[in-house]
């Protein structure tokens, strides 16, 4: 190994072989590298291997390797996105800028000696091709399709109620399929009861049901360990215990049908809690689909997903009166700013709120009379 290169290059490429394509050899060294150097830091292999693969993109995209990029091949491929059937949201453009901009930065970084190794070898040197004025600016917090909301109270009692009405009929018709049905209307409580991500109810085990010492009445079912929460910056996944609350108590009779009397007709071992008729857990796609049956069904707008289940969590919570530190631990958000992003307050909880504050600067119950 040539002694006079060190870090990336001197672990990847060997002074004295003459590969047979050079410059396909030095790319794939430059991208072996730079994921090892985000492993050192702790980030994701799945991460890792998206962040990989969305460099191999732009890189088919330009038929050019990095040493050769410019920032009109970034402004390029930006326009691509934003002009396909479905246009790629503002989110996921940032995103792929965001990557391409990580990737510049450790092969401009001159601890890892990419820039000498390229022009010794192709005369050109990579640059950082992403800048402030071709890259996507994040000017407000939340910047999803603004159709995605809570579900009203209304919205939720009939969907809800639909679920539960799916395993009746099922029952009238003399049909195979009861059992499952009322695991599904079961996973849907369990995410609006407990503010749930698709993959954390996916998730759960039987021994992820705790009891709540503070809240005996609960019983076996006073909280929720969440093992497989979202996490942050390419971090693996993130625990938090949710608790049930009150107002939500209703949820544990639910689970309580489930474990003692529907799950053990699925399996008799302990662990997921829920299982499909093969063994298997419930995946997300399943979830996804039924959830969408279920809104279709009952003509409720379609951009509404089971994400929207979470957000009425959230913003139930508010309403009740739980203060934002303690909604921002259940659903394990890192800011608060982001559970005020989940946050549709209902109008009726508005015109609560003016009604007192009217009432506490002019006193009684009746703002308009005076």
């Amino acid at each position: 190994m040539n002694s006079g290169h060190s870090g990336a290059t001197a672990l990847r490429l060997l002074g004295n072989v003459r590969p047979l394509d050079e410059k396909q050899f030095v790319y794939d060294a430059m991208l072996a590298g730079w994921s090892d150097q985000q492993s050192s830091r702790g980030l994701a292999a799945s991460t890792i291997r998206s962040r990989v693969l969305t460099v191999r993109r732009f890189e088919a995209f330009t038929a050019k390797y990095p040493w050769d990029w410019s920032a009109t091949d970034v402004e390029d491929y930006t326009t691509r996105l934003k002009s396909r059937t479905r246009p790629a949201s503002r989110s996921t453009i940032r995103a792929f800028q965001t990557i391409v901009r990580l990737f510049c930065d450790y092969l401009c970084d001159g601890r890892y000696e990419w820039v000498m190794e390229c022009e010794r070898r192709f005369g050109r040197a990579p640059q950082q091709v992403c800048h402030e004025w071709n890259t996507t600016a994040h000017l407000v917090d939340y910047e999803g399709r603004a159709q995605r909301r809570a579900l009203t109270y209304d919205e939720l009692e009939r969907f809800l109620a639909a679920a539960d009405a799916r395993v009746e009929s099922i029952l009238a018709q003399g049909r195979k399929g009861a059992l499952a049905a009322l695991r599904d209307a079961q996973i849907f409580k369990t995410i609006y009861a407990y503010g749930l991500r698709r993959a954390e109810v996916v998730g759960l085990d039987l021994a992820d049901l705790r009891p709540n010492g503070a809240a005996p009445r609960f019983g076996r079912f006073g909280a929720v360990e969440v093992r497989w929460g979202k996490g942050a910056n390419g971090s693996g996944p993130r625990r938090r215990t949710v608790l049930t609350v009150p107002e939500l108590g209703w949820v544990t009779e639910g689970l309580a049908q489930w474990v003692d009397h529907a799950r053990p007709r699925f399996t008799s071992e302990a662990g997921m809690l829920w299982p499909t008729e093969r063994g298997s857990r419930v995946s997300l796609r399943y979830i996804d689909l039924r959830f969408a049956a279920l809104r279709d069904q009952l003509g409720l707008p379609p951009e509404l997903s089971v994400h929207a289940l979470r957000h009425t969590y959230v913003t139930n919570l508010i309403e009740w009166g739980y203060t934002e530190k303690f909604v921002q631990d259940q659903v394990g958000h890192a800011y608060a700013s982001t559970t005020a992003i989940y946050t549709s307050l209902g109008d009726d909880y508005k015109t609560r709120m003016v009604t007192r504050a009217l009432a506490r600067i002019y006193g009684g119950n009746d703002a308009h009379s005076r």
